[in-house]
């Protein structure tokens, strides 16, 4: 009888120490998304501004700004998943790097010190965008990995906790830039 309480107190141990790790690898991933919706927030904050100072340079790229209000208000709407916020942010991603290209064609715009400033500031929160998704695959990886291994597996089972999708750049953002394309335009 000794024996058995023992070994029922020692899974019982590795159970609440299982237990807790998945739960601490939930809530980083929960803290992770947060602060990558957070970088988004500010990316979304900028986006009218963006929009206000290139509206009258480039009635050709209407369509683009348009496209990009649109995709800034669903994804300040609320009603959005994070499956479907990373989808937004690709396109929108997509959206402002177009236009940033664009912006190649209008030398006044480029000569303007408001749109200088306003590009300096989506250029540095890109960069807090970009090492936010790169913490957030990270903790998605580890949280990943306890879901699908042994033993956690089990427990996360019971749980009901599912493997998370890491956040990916669709294929068209992974083709090489053609620089001389570029300065071409």
């Amino acid at each position: 009888m000794n024996n058995i309480l023992w070994v029922a107190i020692g899974l019982a141990v590795v159970f609440a120490i299982m237990y807790n790790s998945l739960i601490n690898k939930k809530n980083q991933v929960e803290n992770a998304f947060g602060g990558m919706d957070a970088q988004l927030k500010k990316r979304y904050d900028l986006i009218p501004n963006l929009v206000k100072s290139v509206k009258g340079y480039m009635e050709h790229e209407a369509k683009t700004l348009t496209e990009i209000t649109t995709l800034r208000t669903k994804a300040l709407s609320g009603n959005v998943s994070d499956d479907d916020k990373v989808a937004l942010d690709n396109a929108l991603t997509s959206k402002l790097g177009g236009i940033m290209v664009a912006v190649e064609n209008y030398p006044d715009l480029k000569a303007s010190e408001n749109f200088n400033q306003l590009q300096r500031s989506l250029n540095e929160v890109e960069e807090q965008i970009s090492a936010s998704r790169r913490a957030y695959n990270a903790t998605i990886t580890s949280y990943n990995n306890s879901v699908e291994m042994f033993p956690t597996n089990l427990l996360a089972g019971m749980l009901n906790m599912q493997r998370k999708n890491v956040f990916e750049i669709p294929e068209t953002q992974r083709e090489n830039v053609d620089v001389g394309d570029l300065l071409n335009n």
